[in-house]
């Protein structure tokens, strides 16, 4: 009861002071005191201003009062001024009855009649006969339609009927609103300044079809084209309104060639991603060529450094039918790489203790076509060539091998942002080496990937996502896939509470020292999963709880891993920034009962 007493209170009583002035309003309910104090305008910061304020207040409230419908108050104001001190204006209202809305007319003529984006508005207006009369709503109205109008290119529109008629004696209102929007406009000519590129080779970007109807976000789509080339750092999309011409609005488009080379240098760290669980550099230097030559040539080249995993890699991109949505690309590769642990038995500790990894070096080149369709998939078809060192078993072995691939995959956004509330991502693909195409092994890989959000109820979010993969081989070629293309499992994008690549199938051997040893070199086969329900605290925070489960796995080896954990994420401007904690709840064969801290930045799509 007497929480219901405190909030009776907060409607019935506001106030406002600072050193000049307390004004109190009593007798109005919130939205009604919130608006006579924004009426009253901000509060005085001199004796000149607050005489001024006082002498205004009746007209102010008054206003207030009108402007949501209020047309019989009653308003008492009593003024406590001392010579010295703070002022006190004291205001009750008494609303009396409020003034309804007797009829909404609202009429459209003209092409805007055929328009669907402007009967969906129509339909969504929460305003009818009945309501309180507000004449913030009626201005907020009237604009919109006049933006919507302009934004969808009916630039000869006007209202040839506007206006609220009160009846005072019966407290009703009528608001008239007649549109007559005129033809709509159309997309002219579209042309572009400042590039350095061939001619009509930005022609190609242009999302819509010539003389198209005119909408603001038409020209959105041009500009997010020209964005997502990487070609340019400053971009104007102008509609030239003087320059009209048969109901053909021009274009002109404004750009900045980015500068010829940027360099890029990244510092940090990775923790425990090793068998030792130590710490391990990492220096990264990442040269870019957004626009190698005029047809859009561009390529970017990264040298990344650490003791244990230097990588070396550039890509060359060339447009061929869109610059956007047809290219190829030419790779080249240098890197080495760790997977698994490797063990030795300790007959002290009656234990395997760590040792390393399984490492590998491989050099790979490669030519891609990515294609992306009028339905957003996107197509690829490659050929890749591999040159990898490694060995297992005390056994060196360097493979070679020649892969043909191709891969489909579709993402799906419910809407632009880093921190999309929904979408799916789906990713298949296939690749195939044979020994008649210069691989020393007949190989078929096999892969699909699943993610999948959705966001209820505003504040709860839930993310999962399934990893599925097989290698196909003979049983007498399993040692001769590269451990690059074998399965693992583990890390923050696997499963949590593992290092990275650290899980899957293992031999048992006797190593060259005549000691009993182990490796963990992989699987023909992945089958992960992760259920992360996510809360949101604030707009720019959220707690989370996640499950994964699964493994990299052989026919005759089949160990499943559940890691469970929680995490807080701060949706930065630049992506989600996740600190997560994961704890294995199942000690295997080759590694213990572990737990990781992982933390990870980027979009989640």
């Amino acid at each position: 009861m007497q929480s219901l007493i405190f909030s009776l209170a907060l409607v019935a009583y506001s106030a406002a002071a600072n050193d000049w002035l307390n004004v109190e309003v009593a007798g109005a309910n919130n939205a009604l005191a919130r608006n006579i104090n924004a009426h009253l305008g901000t509060l005085p910061t001199s004796d000149v201003q607050r005489r001024a304020f006082v002498f205004n207040a009746e007209d102010n409230i008054n206003a207030a009062l009108h402007s949501l419908g209020y047309y019989h108050a009653n308003v008492n104001q009593q003024l406590s001024s001392p010579e010295k001190g703070v002022w006190t204006l004291s205001i009750t209202v008494k609303p009396g009855e409020p003034t309804k809305l007797q009829w909404v007319d609202i009429q459209l003529s003209g092409e805007i009649l055929q328009d669907a984006v402007v009967n969906r508005w129509l339909l969504g207006l929460n305003v009818k006969p009945g309501d309180i009369l507000n004449h913030g709503v009626y201005e907020e109205i009237k604009t919109q339609l006049l933006t919507i109008a302009l934004a969808r290119g009916y630039f000869d529109g006007k209202y040839s009927a506007n206006s609220i008629v009160i009846n005072r004696d019966l407290n009703t209102a009528q608001i008239t609103l007649h549109y007559d929007s005129g033809p709509r406009y159309h997309i002219g000519q579209v042309t572009f300044e400042g590039d350095s590129l061939v001619d009509g080779f930005l022609d190609q970007l242009i999302p819509f079809e010539p003389r198209t109807t005119y909408s603001t976000k038409k020209l959105g789509d041009l500009n997010r084209e020209l964005i997502d080339t990487g070609y340019f750092t400053n971009i104007k999309v102008l509609p030239q309104l003087d320059k009209i011409e048969g109901q053909a609005v021009p274009i002109k488009v404004g750009v900045t060639d980015r500068p010829s080379h940027s360099f890029e240098i990244g510092v940090g760290a990775e923790i425990g991603n090793s068998s030792n669980s130590g710490i391990e550099p990492r220096l990264r230097l990442t040269w870019r060529t957004p626009q190698v030559n005029q047809y859009g040539h561009s390529q970017e080249t990264s040298l990344e450094w650490s003791p244990d995993r230097p990588k070396f890699l550039t890509t060359y991109t060339i447009p061929l039918t869109h610059p956007l949505d047809d290219q190829l690309k030419l790779r080249v590769g240098i890197l080495r790489d760790k997977y698994g642990v490797t063990q030795v038995y300790d007959p002290n500790k009656r234990d395997y203790i760590n040792t390393g990894e399984l490492e590998s070096t491989k050099a790979t080149a490669g030519v891609v076509r990515q294609k992306r369709f009028d339905n957003n998939w996107l197509f690829t078809y490659s050929i890749d060539g591999i040159k990898e060192a490694y060995t297992q078993r005390d056994v060196d072995y360097n493979t070679q091998m020649v892969l043909l691939g191709s891969s489909l995959s579709k993402t799906h956004r419910g809407d632009n942002s880093l921190d999309p509330k929904s979408g799916f991502f789906q990713h298949y693909s296939l690749e195939y080496a044979d020994p008649n195409l210069g691989s020393d092994i007949r190989l078929t890989r096999l892969q699909a990937k699943f993610k999948w959000i959705d966001t209820f109820f505003e504040k709860h979010r839930i993310v999962s996502r399934l990893d599925l993969a097989a290698n196909i081989a003979a049983e007498s070629d399993l040692a001769n896939i590269p451990p690059s293309l074998r399965y693992f499992a583990g890390g923050d994008q696997s499963i949590r509470g593992y290092s990275y690549q650290e899980l899957g199938p293992y031999i048992d051997y006797t190593n060259s020292e005549e000691q009993l040893a182990r490796m963990v070199v992989g699987g023909r086969y992945l089958m992960v999963g992760s259920l992360e329900y996510q809360y949101y605290v604030t707009p720019t925070w959220r707690v989370a709880t996640f499950v994964d489960a699964g493994n990299a796995f052989d026919v005759n080896q089949i160990e499943p891993i559940v890691a469970v954990g929680g995490g807080i994420h701060w949706i930065s401007p630049i992506g989600p920034i996740k600190l997560d904690l994961g704890v294995g709840l199942k000690e295997t064969e080759t590694v213990d009962r572990s737990w990781r801290i992982h933390l990870t930045m980027g979009a989640e799509l």
